[in-house]
């Protein structure tokens, strides 16, 4: 409840899109021989035939109510169908409905943002296709208009008598209209189609609402059903506000609307118009007052969030009344099965939307009849979700354990098998959630260092040798879309890594690959990036062959020695798992000492000719003495010392470190931070040091 306040002149085109009587129409497209009849859809139950969940149009007339058991409905209608939920694992399996669900989505979401807001229901934000149609084609310039559209709503105007669609029709192609109202317009033609397509290749119908926010569209959706559509232009606001009952509202159906009508006697929307801001701000706090009075006001400034799937999967269950569970092993029960299906639920998330959860929580409803203590709330638990069928189960049992203990009041006492302390379960949930795509084709950090050294020629290992075992963090985009099957143990290291952080940053997209990787050359210290460089790999090649032909043998076995070192380093990495900048930085140094050894050979042939030559010379021509000490420099440096691995802060790009995984950030700046002194105070002295006469330097 934002206490911004949105403007008044919003000028978006938000629907909202309800199926109507949806479990009934999935359950009709079954059964052809269901339409037109009165029909319910019952959840399986034993006592009194079971709860309704879905009653026809053609029920309701007939006096059939949602709330009514599956008996008394058959008393009331003797010839309705009720037609039983699935059931699986001995509750109802909602996967048909949830299916059928995602068609209507999918073809509504074609139009502009698609925010699925439950199993049959759907917002979408229209503005730039309805801006787009204003522009190109706008409604006064049509010439025919369609049925379905003519068959809409429009708040405010007379539709009594035979000219109701012409008055309709008239406001749709006014040319004085406003652009908002023009807008509006435009959504209602947009509507009109993507219903129309939806009964094409569905065989479903919807009611929807257009208006300039979610809270209207919202209600209008549910004005007139089915298969029809309300438009709520601006000036009739506050009509469709006025009179509905403050219970109707969202958000006001609960305890906060009960204490608008007793504290303040608002019992329609309208009544809250003679409150000011400042007046509710004093009674419900700031961010509520302000939401109350722009509520009142048919202000909502709520954007419609693209979400084609779920953002969590849920199983539950209830034991009403003598069904309660009253021992552990019987939650036990009850929790496997429930587990089993969340388990499916996530694994089948997983494989064909490419996305995992992280959380799994588990809900309470419980009683304690032997104490006056039996208000308190069952506390919820939740825990790092692992994926697995056994994992889960075992992770929602002793988050119960926890939660009973907690509820109990025993702490540390383990409660198991058929002990009973005078409590009773009525219902509990598994859910899972914080669920995130797995990003495509992304691979470790490692994997792009390991792309970089397959460029060096001097190092003449094979492939095998040079690819790191860094496991992969997700299945790369090649793999999945040649027809590899994503599976649990495909992605188990990205779970891991997941797990440790949230954000993403052990891993690398592909697509920035090969930007990030002349980025990083442009970056990191010489002495890295001129590994790189192909002209040094030439000069090495053609120094290696004059060196093989001369007689440098110790200068050859080095160089041996050296790759067969580096051959050695690289099968421990792989036996060890994903590697650590620094020891990619000390890999780089054989290639480092390959050419610290070239210029050094160089530099002593150029000598040894010079000397050659200098024999032959007369004396007159002969170097200076600084001249021949500079030789004597280049003959003392043939010990050829590994060179150390060297940097200049100020080289160090810190926009480029900031990019890197945490892991190697953290060992980056353990390198860069000073080391500390160690104390080198005498204990002996006291606080007596402190005022000695400093000693004279």
């Amino acid at each position: 409840m934002p206490v911004a306040r949105p403007e008044l002149s919003d000028s978006r085109v938000i629907a909202h899109v309800d199926m109507d009587c949806f479990y009934v129409q999935v359950e009709q497209r079954k059964q052809q021989s269901l339409r037109g009849q009165p029909t319910a859809v019952v959840q399986y139950n034993s006592w009194q035939g079971g709860g309704l969940i879905a009653v026809s149009y053609e029920a309701r007339k007939l006096g059939v109510k949602r709330s009514m058991r599956g008996d008394e409905a058959k008393q009331v209608c003797p010839e309705i169908h009720l037609v039983q939920v699935p059931v699986a694992r001995g509750k109802a399996d909602l996967n048909t409905y949830r299916n059928a669900g995602s068609e209507v989505v999918s073809i509504l979401s074609r139009r502009g943002r698609c925010e699925r807001a439950s199993i049959d229901e759907v917002y979408l934000d229209l503005t730039i296709a309805a801006e787009a149609m204003l522009a190109d084609n706008p409604p006064e310039c049509l010439e025919t208009i369609s049925e379905e559209v003519v068959k809409s709503h429009v708040l405010g105007l007379e539709e009594v008598g035979s000219d109701a669609r012409e008055n309709v029709r008239h406001w749709f192609t006014r040319s004085d209209a406003s652009r908002c109202d023009k807008l509006l317009a435009c959504g209602a033609f947009i509507v009109a189609e993507l219903r129309l397509q939806v009964l094409e290749e569905t065989e479903f119908t919807c009611s929807a609402g257009i208006a300039h926010n979610k809270m209207l569209a919202k209600l209008a959706s549910g004005m007139n059903k089915p298969a029809q559509q309300t438009v709520v232009p601006f000036s009739s606001i506050s009509k469709l506000l006025r009179t509905l009952p403050i219970k109707k509202m969202k958000q006001l159906g609960g305890k906060l609307g009960t204490s608008l009508q007793i504290d303040l006697g608002v019992n329609t929307v309208g009544d809250l118009l003679q409150f000011s801001e400042e007046k509710l701000q004093e009674y419900y706090g700031v961010n509520t007052g302000s939401w109350l009075w722009n509520t009142a006001r048919g202000i909502n400034g709520e954007e419609v969030k693209e979400r084609l799937l779920p953002n969590s999967h849920g199983s539950g269950k209830t034991f009403p009344g003598p069904r309660a569970l009253k021992t552990v092993a019987s939650v036990e029960k009850w929790l496997n099965e429930l587990c089993e299906e969340l388990s499916e639920r996530l694994q089948s998330d997983l494989e064909q939307n490419k996305r995992i959860a992280h959380t799994l929580t588990l809900h309470v409803h419980a009683y304690k009849s032997n104490d006056g203590d039996s208000f308190r709330k069952f506390p919820s638990k939740s825990c790092p979700l692992r994926y697995g069928t056994s994992k889960i189960k075992e992770d929602a049992l002793s988050l119960f354990q926890a939660g009973l203990r907690e509820y109990l009041g025993l702490f540390n006492v383990k409660i198991s098998g058929n002990q009973n302390n005078g409590w009773g379960i009525t219902g509990f949930s598994v859910s899972a959630s914080k669920i995130v795509a797995i990003p495509s084709g992304t691979r470790s950090i490692m994997n792009y260092f390991h792309n970089q050294e397959e460029s060096f020629p001097q190092v003449k290992l094979s492939s095998e040798q040079l690819i790191q075992d860094a496991p992969l963090l997700s299945p790369s985009e090649d793999s999945l879309e040649s027809g590899g099957h994503l599976t649990l143990q495909s992605i188990e290291p990205w779970i891991a890594c997941r797990e440790e952080n949230e954000e993403t940053k052990y891993s690398m997209p592909l697509d920035r690959q090969e930007e990030d990787k002349d980025m990083c050359k442009e970056k990191l210290p010489d002495k890295v990036t001129s590994i790189c460089s192909s002209p040094d790999a030439e000069v090495y090649r053609g120094w290696e062959k004059d060196q093989t032909e001369s007689s440098g043998d110790y200068l050859t076995v080095k160089i041996r020695d050296s790759l067969e070192s580096e051959e050695g380093k690289r099968k421990s990495n792989k036996e060890k798992g994903m590697s650590t900048i620094s020891r990619y930085f000390q890999s780089q140094l054989s290639g480092s000492l390959l050419k610290a050894e070239h210029a050094s050979t160089s530099k002593l042939s150029e000598s040894s000719s010079l000397s050659a030559c200098q024999s032959e010379l007369p004396q007159e021509n002969s170097p200076a003495r600084g001249e021949s000490s500079v030789d004597a420099n280049l003959c003392s440096q043939i010990k050829l010392k590994r060179p150390a691995w060297s940097y200049d802060i100020d080289e160090i790009d810190h926009d480029v470190l900031n990019e890197l995984p945490k892991q190697i950030q953290e060992e980056v700046q353990a390198w860069l931070r000073p080391q500390k002194r160690p104390n080198t105070v005498k204990r002996d002295l006291g606080i007596t040091r402190y005022f000695l006469p400093a000693k004279d330097k």
